[in-house]
């Protein structure tokens, strides 16, 4: 996901959090258990159950990005298959009131479902609760608004399989470096739900699952730009380093410029979410050994579903996780469209050759 602005938006919003937990498995933001989002799926009789009845869904998306486009495009392809027509898409530019301005516009075209990522839960609180009582079925992506009941006034919340994102990430480091060394620990230094639970999952699988990598060297990071900064000092004290998980791709982007000053060609680096920089680097065979996505488009999709589902009176599950994917040089082409459903830039596609 993009995370910067979001990161900002919800941590000042309030999102309903939990941390310093070891996790076994993805939990949700109250600590509900996930159901895979190959669960969440349509049979012939629901889709011949949808048809012809003239229903409608609005998407209310927090920004434009790959990352939305990518949900869009997998909530777009499964509304199609049933009939349902999207009468609104928006973009809120990371903003919460312009947010409340778009639940407002969606509901004067009288959705039937609307898929939305709340910014801040308090506000969104408000702005949603007209949605509820008119019985529009809302599907909400990794956030939930404030004091809102799963079956009553929601369907589902639908997000990320975090703790396979760390675990993957764990993996790909310790394949990178034969499962022994010394590696740093790079994580998100602020409450919020999704960063966190990944952080966490690298951390307890590199000490449960390889007791020969020692984490030497932990730091936490607020502001993406001082990444380079983060990384220089702990080169410093730990200039012996095998490899550095860092907890995004935007700030693993200044770690590798301290490693590139520094002359380092050995110390490996994995992160989380896809983004051009680091893929170059990897491609090109860098630093950068890995990257661990989400699958946005099957967010959408089970996102879609979920809420159709709801509209035909089915249960539906408090809380949806997308697979994870770990994408390598040998695998970046299929598996950026496999994430983000495009094509991976082409800078990085023409390094991969």
């Amino acid at each position: 996901m993009i995370l910067k602005k979001l990161l900002a938006a919800t941590v000042a919003g309030g999102l309903t959090l939990m941390t310093g937990i070891a996790f076994a498995q993805t939990v949700g933001p109250a600590g509900e258990a996930a159901t895979p989002s190959a669960e969440v799926k349509l049979s012939d009789a629901d889709i011949g159950a949808l048809k012809g009845k003239g229903y409608k869904a609005a998407l209310l998306w927090h920004t434009s990005s790959d990352f939305t486009n990518a949900v869009s495009a997998g909530a777009k392809d499964e509304f199609a298959r049933a009939g349902v027509d999207i009468a609104v898409t928006t973009d809120a530019g990371f903003d919460a009131a312009r947010q409340r301005s778009d639940i407002e516009t969606a509901l004067a075209a009288k959705p039937n479902i609307i898929l939305a990522l709340p910014l801040d839960p308090v506000t969104s609180a408000e702005a949603f609760r007209q949605a509820v009582k008119d019985g529009t079925k809302l599907v909400f992506l990794s956030n939930v608004p404030s004091g809102y009941k799963q079956g009553s006034d929601y369907a589902s919340i639908v997000t990320d399989d975090l703790f396979q994102m760390g675990k993957q990430a764990a993996d790909a480091l310790a394949k990178a470096i034969g499962s022994k060394g010394k590696v740093g620990y790079i994580y998100h230094d602020a409450s919020y739900y999704v960063t966190n639970q990944r952080d966490q999952a690298f951390k307890t699988t590199i000490e449960k699952s390889y007791p020969d990598i020692k984490i030497v060297a932990e730091k936490g990071i607020s502001d993406p730009a001082r990444a380079e900064e983060i990384a220089n000092a702990m080169l410093l004290q730990t200039p012996d380093l095998d490899g550095i998980y860092v907890t995004w791709a935007e700030p693993a982007d200044g770690v590798l410029s301290a490693l590139r000053s520094a002359g380092n060609t050995k110390t490996r680096i994995v992160t989380l979410d896809l983004a051009e920089p680091v893929a170059l680097d990897m491609v090109k065979g860098g630093n950068v050994t890995a990257l661990v996505a989400d699958k946005a488009y099957e967010l959408g999709r089970a996102m879609a579903a979920a809420g159709m589902k709801s509209l035909l009176g089915q249960q539906t599950p408090a809380f949806v996780v997308a697979p994870a994917l770990t994408v390598t040089r040998e695998n970046v082409a299929d598996g950026w469209k496999e994430s983000l459903n495009r094509d991976a830039p082409k800078s990085v596609l023409d390094a991969a050759k």
